[in-house]
């Protein structure tokens, strides 16, 4: 078996990582999600990681966020799959446009339009 093979028979299922939506976050998001993580996590992430995209940064943010927690740090506050600013909340009242806020109506130009093509001046 090639070590490829072997790494992607080794790594923990996208559906099986602590961070929803993992490949999907981007970078900036990463380095602060990870700090969330105790250490079992982040080693499980760091595993898929290197057995997928294998991005240098995120690797690398890993691995110091990893030496940060054997040197007695702990796993920042909140929660790895709360909402984040890359993840905008819906609209809480619903949408203000009703036909009282609409603007005026638009006057076709005088050379008509696709449904009323030529107009006679």
């Amino acid at each position: 078996m090639t070590d490829e093979k072997k790494s992607d028979a080794q790594s923990p299922r996208h559906d099986a990582l602590p961070l929803p939506d993992y490949d999907h976050l981007p970078t900036e998001a990463l380095q602060q999600r990870i700090r969330t993580l105790v250490r079992e996590d982040l080693q499980q992430v760091l595993a898929y990681e290197e057995a997928h995209a294998n991005r240098l940064p995120i690797v690398r943010a890993m691995q110091a966020r990893l030496q940060e927690l054997d040197a007695g740090a702990a796993p920042s506050g909140g929660a790895p799959g709360g909402l984040a600013p890359e993840q905008a909340p819906g609209a809480a009242g619903g949408s203000a446009v009703s036909p009282q806020t609409a603007g005026p109506p638009v006057n076709p130009p005088s050379h008509g339009t696709p449904q009323n093509p030529a107009q006679p001046r």
